[in-house]
């Protein structure tokens, strides 16, 4: 399984922003993989239309009935703007290893603690924890946000 893009526009991309791979990242390949995997896992089910090559494609791009600003995305082709989120989860993962792969449990939370005189609480969770612990990059958002799926409701008055 390979991820967007390819090392050579990995390198471009860091260049242009003017990032460096930190002494010790995993090689090119390694990070493209996560980033995809990550770009994929949280963002898969939300894009819209549907895996050109169906369930049982390794990526969520291509895809098929997909759309953007209004105009329909080819079936063969993976958007830029995709490779480019890709790659800024890849910089994430080269610059904090682990960190797109979550994995939380809530039996330890603490709310509150005293200790002698001073008391702390702490910032109530969503109760989900999973969720409270999944990182979100700005620039993947961003970069992500036209090709997502916005559901409204289907409730109609005739």
């Amino acid at each position: 399984m390979a991820g967007y893009g390819d090392d050579a526009g990995l390198a471009a991309y860091l260049a242009a922003n003017g990032y460096t791979l930190p002494v010790g990242a995993p090689a090119s390949a390694v990070l493209r993989q996560r980033g995809g995997g990550y770009i994929d896992g949280l963002y898969g089910p939300k894009f819209s239309g549907q895996p050109t090559g169906g369930f049982a494609q390794e990526r969520a791009w291509p895809r098929t009935g997909a759309s953007a600003y209004g105009s329909d995305i080819p079936s063969e082709i993976i958007p830029v703007a995709v490779v480019q989120a890709s790659y800024a989860a890849a910089w994430q993962e080269a610059t904090a290893p682990g960190s797109l792969h979550v994995a939380a449990s809530t039996g330890g939370a603490i709310k509150r603690e005293k200790i002698g005189p001073i008391e702390t609480e702490y910032v109530t969770a969503s109760g989900d924890a999973l969720i409270d612990a999944t990182v979100r990059l700005q620039a993947v958002e961003g970069l992500l946000a036209p090709f997502l799926t916005v559901y409204e409701p289907a409730i109609f008055v005739v």
